[in-house]
């Protein structure tokens, strides 16, 4: 990014004040606002002066004037018309680059904010309504600029020149053109309120349908596996006819703008005509029959920029809908706070939970209730318990997800409250039940966000993660395409590649969260080999329904209802004959 971009204010877009948003926008960039501005108004010209060269024309001819008069402004109009050209290329240039680098701005702030939120808000919000605001909300920003500005400009520009030009010649005529003013705005506003429910309605059926479409998408596995296809494709239609009536009744909407708009304006211009040509013939005021023709086309050029005003309303609401739908992206407040925290250079790995509780905005309970426990750096301490006790909590809490509702979290003594968690997990690596994959190539896989990392350290690796070889007999080796979340392999190719990730960032703290529980035996030993010297130094917290994979842990924690109710190692826990050594028996019995 270039400097000139980072010295530019930080994008703000309010959802209360969508215009005023738009204008601060386009205001970013001052100096080609400025030019493409000017040029536009020069290469107008033409719009609202030829009127007059016309008028002049007229009145030459029917005072039998010279013929040298009639060339003089011949040569005038073509000089004015030809003008045109050379402006409207420089006026394209610097507005258009406004435009795209505006579209492109809200795009990556969009980005950036996404990448801020907490998780709490990602588990709200459906990642294809967010995707519909990152491409269709800020297409219909750039869509709206470009449709709206030009005609918006011009009509302002001619009726300037009208009015200025009808003042100069016959100011008498002016009260007529008032006329036009408060019909105009009662139109706009008498329309305003139901246009912007209607888009706002509209802009809520496409995000459902978006959703739902990525449902259907992620789901084809398991609808075709039970034969619910019709199931599948009733679910997107009937959201697809929710997108249908609203988009129909928006249109019939717009309709009706354009049309009393059109013959409001239209009635306006007829009546303008007939009174010039009343007031020169009764001689009421002294015009001329060139000035009669300048009144009507001025008059006309007036009605034609107010309905081209008016137009606009339809396009200027959907734009300024999905200015809405952005501004609910950039303004939400439920961020992860980290700007201004102490920022992590080293991590050793000591990690203390000291009366921990945490408890979901829509729950009545914690989730996590006064947790106490201290591990060591180096230290493997599994996790176990009955599902919804809170292990996959405790594992957002110590990577910073969500933060404590009471009691405090510990990084090498340090509370994580006073940390950018940003720069801490530099430091932590995550082995999920099911790794994520990203359309790509399994070496850039491997090294994301470590563009410089050597071809030695991958391939270590990937020999350590049990990967090497499933890798090397790929026709392309590591520059294999693993297809879209990793579909080309298989689950546990694709959780030896997450393991060989995590290797090649040498984390001091390792979570993993149910990483062999998905796998079928062979998968999981070769897995739990990788595992192994993963976990090797480095502390360690695991999350497993298989109590088999984690005899080998330094501390068991058992969690029922968010509460620790038994620690030890595996053979500690038996003896005790608690609850682990229950949940111990029962897998053993269903296995057998």
């Amino acid at each position: 990014m270039s400097k000139k971009a980072l010295s530019r204010p930080v994008v703000v877009v309010n959802g209360a004040h969508p215009i005023r948003s738009v204008v601060r926008l386009l205001l970013r960039r001052p100096g080609r606002m400025t030019v493409a501005v000017l040029a536009f108004a020069m290469k107008e010209i033409p719009l609202w002066f030829l009127p007059v060269i016309t008028a002049a024309v007229i009145d030459i001819v029917t005072v039998g004037g010279a013929v040298e008069s009639v060339l003089w402004w011949g040569v005038v109009a073509a000089a004015l018309l030809m003008q045109n050209y050379p402006n409207h290329i420089i006026y394209t240039r610097n507005f258009m680059t406004v435009v795209r680098d505006t579209g492109s701005e809200l795009r990556n702030v969009l980005a950036a904010r996404l990448q801020s939120l907490s998780i709490g808000y990602h588990t709200r919000v459906n990642s294809s309504i967010v995707q519909t605001k990152v491409v269709r909300d800020v297409e219909n920003v750039e869509l709206m600029l470009q449709q709206v500005t030009h005609p918006l400009l011009s009509s302002i520009m001619v009726m300037t020149g009208a009015i200025t030009m009808t003042a100069i010649a016959v100011p008498q005529f002016l009260p007529v053109y008032a006329l036009t003013v408060p019909i105009a705005i009662g139109i706009r506003y008498g329309m305003r309120n139901r246009s912007r429910s209607r888009n706002e309605t509209f802009r809520l059926e496409v995000e459902s349908f978006a959703a739902r479409v990525g449902e259907m998408a992620s789901l084809i596995p398991v609808t075709r596996a039970h034969g619910l296809e019709k199931t599948a494709v009733t679910r997107v239609s009937t959201s697809a006819d929710g997108v249908r009536r609203a988009g129909l009744h928006l249109d019939m909407l717009n309709g009706h703008v354009a049309s009393i708009s059109w013959v409001t304006m239209q009635l306006l211009g007829v009546g303008c005509l007939v009174l010039a040509a009343v007031f020169s013939l009764t001689g009421f005021l002294p015009i001329t029959p060139g000035e009669v023709v300048l009144l009507s086309t001025y008059f006309a050029l007036l009605t034609q920029g107010l309905t081209q005003l008016l137009m606009l309303i339809p396009v200027g609401a959907r734009g300024l809908e999905s200015v809405r739908s952005i501004a609910e992206v950039l303004q939400d407040p439920d961020l992860e706070q980290n700007e201004g925290k102490q920022s992590v250079e080293k991590v050793a790995g000591n990690v203390r939970l000291e009366s921990v509780s945490q408890r979901y905005l829509d729950s009545e309970v914690d989730a996590i209730h006064e947790l106490e426990l201290d591990i060591q750096a180096g230290e493997t301490v599994a996790f176990v318990g009955s599902s919804g006790s809170g292990k996959s909590t405790l594992l957002n809490l110590v990577l910073g997800f969500v933060r404590p509702t009471s009691g405090r979290i510990l990084l090498d003594g340090v509370d994580m409250q006073l940390l950018d968690m940003r720069t801490a997990r530099r430091f932590v690596s995550v082995v999920p039940q099911d790794s994520v994959l990203f359309e790509g190539t399994v070496r850039e896989n491997i090294a994301y966000g470590l563009p410089h990392l050597k071809d030695e350290r991958i391939r270590a690796a990937l020999r350590d993660a049990n990967a090497l070889d499933f890798v090397d007999a790929q026709q392309d080796g590591w520059h294999t395409i693993v297809g879209e979340r990793g579909a080309r392999l298989s689950g546990g190719q694709r959780q030896r590649l997450a393991i060989a990730r995590a290797l090649v960032r040498d984390p001091r703290i390792l979570l993993l969260d149910e990483a062999t529980s998905a796998l079928d035996p062979e998968s999981e030993q070769l897995v739990k080999e990788a595992l192994g010297r993963l976990m090797q130094g480095r502390t360690t917290l695991v999350v497993a329904h298989r109590l088999s994979t984690i005899r080998q842990a330094d501390r068991i924690v058992v969690l029922e209802n968010g509460q620790i109710v038994e620690i030890g190692t595996h053979d500690e826990l038996l003896a005790s004959s608690g609850r682990y050594a229950h949940l111990h028996a029962t897998q053993i019995g269903s296995n057998s």
